[in-house]
């Protein structure tokens, strides 16, 4: 069944009846060919989700009303925040599509000192609608009860500041050979992790060392050296098996 995100203000729970609105009416109509009758899956952002059954579609709207409540919870109680160095090209666009596929809750690009790419500000906004509607679609597909957030890019430094709020973080390193990275997610109560992760060439010494003297751990991923994309999505993936649901309940 197709799912869609609504806006809770769209969602009469005492009527027992729903408005999709925006760029997903036509999706519905369109490419979907739904018609009066059918079902969709319906989630308010909030963890949230019906099955709803389409009552009428027009031009900018379709109506459902509310058939049930759908009692699952698809989100993880651990906050995963992926501080990604900004790759070259359209890598980014995997890397925000697959993590949100895995259960993280934001992703944040980093400017690095060895980071290619530059994002002029005058294209800032349209790269973030464009990482945004991705999210939105991985979000759907992967049936994710929230919408992951993104937001920056962020200099190195602000990304210091931001980690702070989490319970712990680490980093990818291929020179750590000492800590483990099972090792370093042996900390208790964990309920938040930031996970940061070098583009392509990795992070220059000196900021690994500033990492370490903000308190991150340098872990080692093994002898294998991984592409950024990778190691992104590896690391979020094992975090997400180590600590909260991925492969199994909480």
């Amino acid at each position: 069944m197709d799912r869609f995100f609504v806006d809770i203000n769209n969602i009469n729970i005492d009527n027992k009846t729903c408005i999709i609105e925006g760029e997903d009416v036509k999706h519905i109509s369109k490419v979907l060919r739904c018609s009066v009758g059918d079902n969709l899956e319906i989630c308010d952002k909030n963890n949230n989700e019906y099955i709803c059954e389409i009552t009428d579609i027009d031009k900018k709207n379709v109506f459902l009303k509310i058939v049930e409540k759908v009692d699952i919870n698809r989100e993880s109680k651990l906050k995963v925040k992926v501080y990604q160095g900004l790759p070259k090209g359209q890598k980014l666009d995997l890397i925000i599509q697959k993590l949100t596929e895995v259960g993280v809750s934001e992703i944040i690009p980093v400017v690095t000192k060895r980071s290619v790419a530059k994002i002029d500000d005058k294209k800032e906004d349209k790269k973030l609608e464009r990482w945004e509607r991705i999210i939105y679609e991985g979000a759907k597909q992967s049936k994710r009860g929230l919408i992951p957030k993104i937001k920056g890019p962020l200099t190195f430094k602000d990304a210091l500041i931001d980690m702070k709020n989490n319970d712990i973080n680490i980093v990818a390193y291929e020179k750590e050979d000492k800590l483990k990275l099972k090792d370093a997610l042996k900390a208790q109560n964990i309920n938040s992790i930031g996970i940061f992760v070098g583009p392509e060439g990795g992070f220059e010494e000196e900021e690994i060392d500033k990492l370490k003297e903000s308190g991150v751990k340098c872990v080692g991923l093994g002898p294998r050296i991984l592409r950024t994309e990778t190691a992104s999505i590896v690391l979020a993936s094992i975090v997400m098996y180590e600590l909260a649901d991925l492969g199994g309940d909480e």
